[in-house]
């Protein structure tokens, strides 16, 4: 199966999935391909290609699936069981060997990941749509040097100014193509 495959693939399921569960808005749903997929896959452009991707609170898939398919190493990080289920499904369907699940609350994946994983620090980075808003996602990654690529909307200015009273970071905000968002680039604890 090809990406595109895939991807159609993808969409199929979604839409089956969504008939037993909230997964996506349904109003989105007639427009996964734009809404969904091409808004996650642009952060394709800014991504370091050898980068390993943390997807927090992944959701359906969004952006951890996309970019999977399109060939970065991924592991979605997502506490809600159904979504899981879902998740894992879309991963065997779609033969992704380069994705892992990780089924729990992200408090608990961080240590244990950073413990194992501490030589490869500097290769993986975080990303994360309609997660959680800026501060409370560097209250996560407090203590960690990382770099975060998170997909946005048109309120960020107001969340950077929240986080900026907490903590110190550079960051880099790049117009989103899809839509009247952005992708902020976060450059935290270095």
């Amino acid at each position: 199966m090809n990406s595109k495959e895939k991807f159609a693939r993808y969409a199929e399921l979604l839409r089956d999935w969504s008939t037993k569960m909230n997964l996506v808005a349904p109003s989105t749903l007639s427009d996964i391909e734009n809404r969904h997929f091409a808004d996650s896959a642009q952060l394709a452009d800014v991504l370091p290609k050898d980068a390993e991707i943390l997807d927090f609170g992944s959701g359906a898939g969004f952006p951890g699936v996309v970019l999977a398919i399109l060939g970065w190493r991924v592991t979605c990080i997502e506490s809600i069981g159904k979504k899981v289920s879902f998740l894992n499904a879309v991963r065997d369907e779609l033969k992704l060997d380069n994705l892992t699940i990780y089924h729990g609350r992200l408090e608990n994946f961080l240590p244990a990941f950073l413990n194992k994983n501490a030589k490869k620090a500097g290769k993986f980075v975080i990303t994360a749509r309609a997660f959680a808003p800026l501060v409370k996602i560097l209250d996560y990654v407090r203590g960690i040097n990382c770099r975060l690529f998170l997909l946005k909307g048109r309120e960020i200015e107001n969340e950077i100014a929240v986080a900026k009273v907490k903590y110190d970071f550079d960051y880099e905000l790049v117009p989103s193509k899809t839509g009247d968002g952005f992708i902020i680039i976060v450059n935290f604890g270095r």
